[in-house]
C-alpha cells in the first residue's frame, strides 16, 4: 500500500509531537509545521492526504490555511484542532470545507480514528494505487493520455479512488475528458462488470430528464405507452454519471438528493419506491460553489457531491502532453482512415504549441483529423491546420527569413495573404449589410457588379438561395 502523508501544523512542540508518535505509529508519514507559512512551503512540495492544523496561532491562524488547500490543494482533508471556547469557529471551518474537528484536549485514539475516517471518506483508505509506488512517466490510462504533473496528479487520484465506493465530482472545461476519467474510475471499480450509465443533464429538458431518471408507469402521462425503467433503477449495482450537473434544475436537486440519501426511489406516476444502489459520479464545467453563493445550487446537494472533486486541468496548462496526444491522435485517425500515418511539420507542432486550445483535448483531436484529411498524406504542413490556428499561432506569423531573396519571397507572400483576407472580408461585410444583395452591394461600396461578383466567385463565396438575384442563378457558386 502506498505511504500516506500527514501533515501536522501547531505553534505548540507537544501537540506536534503527541500527535506525529500516535500517527506514526500507524503507519503514516507524518511532517510537522509551526506556523501557517512553513505548512505552505511544505505542501508545495509535497503532496498531503490529510492536513490537521489548529484554529488559533500566532500570526496566521488555520482558517487561512483551511482557504489555502481549498483554493490550491482541494484533494487534501482538513481536520481542525480547536479549545472549547473556538468551537463556533470550528463549525464554521467545516461548512468551508474542513473536513472535522477535535476539541482540545483530545486522545490519542479520537485522533487516529478521526483521520482513518477523514480517508475513508476521501477514497484514501482504501489505497489500490494501479502503478505501486511510482507512476511512470508517461502513460495511457484508458484512453486519458499525459504524462504532465498535473495529469499524473489525476491519475493518482483516479487510481486511489477506483476502489471504493464515494461520491466523485469532476471539474473541468469543456473539452478536458471528463467522461473518460469517469470511465476509467468506473472500469478500475469493483463495480466493473455491471452498467456504466451516462446521463447528460444539459441536453434532455427537466420534464423529460426526471422521467429517464427516475422511470415511468405505463399510462403516467401521454405517449407512456409502456412502463420504462430509469437510469436509477439501470445502475443499480453500477455507475451512474451525471454529466453537466450544473445544468440539473432547482426542483430535480433536490429529488436527486432524496435519491442520494435514502437510495430508494419512485417512478413517474407510481406509487411504490425502488430500491437502488448505484455509485454516483458527477462532472460539471462551472463553479458550484458560487452557483450556491447565487441560489442557483442546492448547498446541501453540493456538499454530497463535493466528496472527492478531481480537478482536470485545460490543456493549456499541460502543453508538454501535446506530442503525446498528437501522436495518439494520428494512430487512431490512420486505424480509421486506413492511410499510412503522416509526419508532423515541426514548424506545425510549434503552431500547434503557441495555441491555447479553448476547446481543450476535443478542439485538438477535431484539428488533428482535419489536418490528417487534407495532407498529402506524407506530412502535416502549417497550411494544413485551421486558419484561425494559423492566425494566432506567433510561428505561423513571423518567419523570419535567413536570405534576402528569402525576405523579398516572405514579403510578397504575406502581402498576398493580407489583400486575400482583407478582400473577402470587405465582401462579406458589404453583403451582410445589404441584405446579401450582389446589385445593393456592389453599388453601396462603389464598384461594377461583374467585378463585384468575380470576388465572390474568387473566395467561393456562396449566397444564400433565397437572397440569390435572377442574374446570379447561372452565376452563384455551389
Amino acid at each position: 500500500m502506498a505511504e500516506l502523508n500527514i501533515l501536522v501544523v501547531d505553534d505548540e512542540e507537544i501537540v506536534l509531537e503527541s500527535c506525529s508518535r500516535a500517527l506514526s505509529s500507524q503507519g503514516y508519514s507524518v511532517s510537522r509545521a509551526q506556523s501557517v507559512d512553513q505548512a505552505i512551503a511544505l505542501m508545495q512540495n509535497q503532496l498531503f492526504d490529510v492536513v490537521i492544523v489548529d484554529l488559533v496561532m500566532p500570526k496566521k491562524g488555520g482558517m487561512e490555511l483551511l482557504k489555502f488547500i481549498k483554493q490550491n490543494y482541494p484533494q487534501a482533508q482538513v481536520i481542525m484542532i480547536t479549545g472549547y471556547s473556538s468551537i463556533n469557529t470550528a463549525v464554521e471551518s467545516i461548512k468551508l470545507g474542513a473536513y472535522d474537528y477535535l476539541a482540545k484536549p483530545f486522545s490519542p485514539s479520537e485522533l487516529v480514528i478521526t483521520v482513518k475516517k477523514a480517508l475513508e471518506e476521501k477514497g484514501r483508505l482504501l489505497v489500490s494505487y494501479l502503478f505501486d509506488q511510482e507512476l511512470p512517466g508517461e502513460m495511457i490510462f484508458d484512453n486519458i493520455i499525459g504524462k504532465s504533473s498535473k495529469m499524473v496528479e489525476v491519475f493518482k487520484l483516479v487510481s486511489k479512488v477506483a476502489g471504493t465506493d464515494t461520491t466523485v465530482l469532476i471539474i473541468g472545461e469543456s473539452g478536458t475528458g471528463k467522461e473518460l476519467v469517469a470511465r476509467a474510475i468506473h472500469r478500475n471499480s469493483p463495480r466493473r462488470d455491471n452498467n456504466f450509465v451516462v446521463v447528460d443533464c444539459l441536453t434532455l429538458s427537466p420534464n423529460l430528464l426526471e422521467s429517464e431518471l427516475f422511470g415511468h408507469i405505463k399510462g403516467s402521462f401521454t405517449g407512456a405507452d409502456t412502463t420504462k425503467a430509469g437510469f436509477f433503477e439501470v445502475a443499480n449495482g453500477g455507475t451512474l454519471f451525471l454529466d453537466e450537473i450544473g445544468d440539473l434544475s432547482f426542483d430535480l436537486q433536490g429529488k436527486l438528493l432524496r435519491v442520494i440519501q435514502e437510495r430508494k426511489f419512485v417512478p413517474v406516476g407510481g406509487t411504490q419506491p425502488k430500491e437502488t444502489d448505484f455509485r454516483l459520479i458527477a462532472a460539471t464545467n462551472k463553479n458550484l460553489k458560487k452557483m450556491v453563493e447565487t441560489g442557483g445550487f442546492r448547498e446541501d446537494l453540493f456538499y454530497r457531491l463535493y466528496v472527492v472533486p478531481i480537478f482536470i486541468p485545460p490543456l493549456r496548462e499541460r502543453k508538454e502532453d501535446i506530442p503525446l496526444l498528437v501522436e495518439h491522435f494520428l494512430r487512431k485517425f490512420s486505424e480509421k482512415h486506413k492511410r499510412p500515418k503522416p509526419k508532423i511539420n515541426e514548424r506545425t507542432m510549434k503552431g500547434i504549441f503557441s495555441y491555447d486550445w479553448p476547446g481543450n483535448v476535443r478542439e485538438l483531436e477535431n484539428t488533428i483529423e482535419r489536418a490528417f484529411i487534407s495532407s498529402d498524406g506524407v506530412e502535416i504542413m502549417p497550411q494544413d491546420l485551421p486558419e484561425n490556428i494559423q492566425k494566432q499561432s506567433s510561428e505561423f506569423a513571423c518567419q523570419v527569413p535567413l536570405t534576402a531573396d528569402q525576405l523579398k519571397k516572405v514579403k510578397k507572400e504575406l502581402k498576398q495573404k493580407a489583400v486575400e483576407e482583407l478582400e473577402k472580408e470587405f465582401i462579406l461585410n458589404a453583403l451582410s449589410s445589404n441584405n446579401w444583395s450582389v446589385s445593393k452591394s456592389a453599388q453601396a461600396v462603389g464598384m461594377q457588379r461583374t467585378n463585384f461578383y468575380a470576388l465572390i466567385r474568387k473566395y467561393n463565396i456562396k449566397i444564400p438561395k433565397d437572397k440569390a438575384e435572377p442574374e446570379d442563378n447561372d452565376q452563384n457558386p455551389h
